[in-house]
């Protein structure tokens, strides 16, 4: 397959980069005007100008033609970080929070999270598949190519079980990269209610045993923050963790300066996502470390929360991405075009950053950027073609106007 009249090809790496963009480096996509591109078994080949190739190279070598008349070529965005897994909706709680009541209170009302735990242990296996998979097609049309996924709305061992049975059927069935998180840790169930240390006691003695014989999770998840789980506590499931192989994940500082980032970078975290609430401790922090910072704007937007500082954490050199936080309560979407939009025009980052924190920053924060994230040889090609755009910026400007010609996945026109 070779793909001509790229109006510009965006997001080359010479180099086959495996690791995060920081700070400065953030401002730079390689890019080529006018170009071509070759994908030889689902992977990135080659690319040059069209100036380069004649008619007499292309009958040569009687490759499959897809002409991009004038449109972009860009890395498939990189999710690191989705709830995407859950059944039914949650939009009466959208108007608890439209009528003032925040996010805590409706915890405290029994909502928010236990409520998805409800539901979900309420669902069988077969239609939780069937409604997440909707969701799953949904992103992948929108340009998603790579995607975690958690569990953390079971809050049983039988429940989480499915939830990551799910997510491992969801891996098997599409041509999307997917990642696989446990989060049982994401509050106590309500069996377990006023009985905290007795809940996380139950998940290392039995719910990570169980998942670990499973073969399900490549991460661990803690939701290490105010009114739920304790750094001393994350630390705990982190280090039981580490005996089954899986690399920590963690939510930290959406609600409050929780010790989750402290924590995270402890344990070698590959992310610690959300940090709305930070201060310059945790940024320096970061900055020296290999943790990549994964900013979740979507949540701030649908919650009316203070916006992770994004820019701050460029600036200080640190790695960031930034993520769709896709679930039921706190931000349901899984567009990325809107996470850059929101990176550019909340978070103040510029649309270069901006992309490569949805792209190989992204892939970097699920440990796959070796084979994700950037067009270069060797790498998976996951890619989306778009309209023809006066310039990269007009992607997070015009937020709204469809831009998606065509999404590629392994090589094959997928939409």
């Amino acid at each position: 397959m070779i793909i001509t009249n790229i109006g510009k090809l965006v997001g080359v790496d010479c180099e086959r980069r495996s690791t995060p963009l920081r700070g400065k480096e953030m401002s730079r996509t390689g890019a080529f005007e006018n170009a071509w591109l070759r994908i030889v078994d689902g992977k990135f080949a080659d690319w040059g100008s069209m100036e380069s190739l004649s008619t007499s190279d292309l009958e040569a070598v009687n490759d499959e033609v897809y002409d991009a008349r004038g449109g972009y070529v860009l890395p498939s965005f990189c999710d690191s970080h989705t709830h995407i897994v859950y059944a039914g909706s949650r939009e009466g709680e959208f108007e608890d929070k439209i009528r003032g009541l925040s996010y805590e209170e409706i915890a405290k009302r029994g909502g928010g999270i236990l409520n998805s735990a409800d539901r979900l242990q309420q669902t069988p296996e077969d239609e939780l598949y069937r409604q997440s998979m909707n969701r799953v097609n949904e992103v992948m049309a929108m340009g998603t190519g790579c995607i975690e996924i958690k569990s953390g709305y079971g809050l049983t061992i039988d429940s989480e079980l499915k939830m990551l049975r799910v997510i491992a059927r969801i891996a098997e069935s599409v041509p999307m990269k997917v990642r696989s998180t446990f989060l049982g840790a994401h509050a106590v169930g309500r069996k377990y209610s006023g009985r905290q240390s007795e809940y996380v006691d139950m998940l290392i003695r039995e719910m990570l045993p169980a998942v670990a014989a499973e073969g399900l999770a490549e991460f661990v998840d803690v939701f290490c923050d105010q009114g739920f789980f304790t750094a001393d506590e994350t630390a705990r499931i982190l280090e039981e963790a580490s005996k089954y192989g899986m690399r920590p994940k963690i939510h930290a500082n959406e609600l409050a300066v929780s010790g989750g980032v402290q924590v995270g970078v402890k344990y070698n975290a590959l992310s610690v996502d959300h940090l709305e609430r930070i201060e310059e401790e945790e940024i320096q922090l970061l900055k020296g470390s290999d943790t990549v910072a994964t900013v979740l704007p979507g949540a701030s937007f649908f919650l009316g929360m203070p916006y992770g500082p994004a820019r701050r954490l460029v600036d200080a050199g640190a790695a960031v991405a930034l993520a769709s936080d896709y679930n039921p309560g706190s931000s349901p979407s899984g567009n990325m075009r809107m996470v850059m939009s929101l990176g550019c025009i909340k978070l103040k980052l510029t649309p270069e950053e901006a992309l490569n924190a949805v792209t190989i920053n992204g892939a970097a924060a699920m440990d796959c950027a070796k084979d994700y994230g950037s067009i270069s040889k060797g790498k998976v090609a996951n890619f989306i073609v778009t309209k023809q755009l006066p310039s990269l910026a007009f992607l997070p400007y015009s937020y709204t106007t469809p831009f998606i010609d065509s999404v590629w996945l392994k090589g094959e026109k997928i939409g």
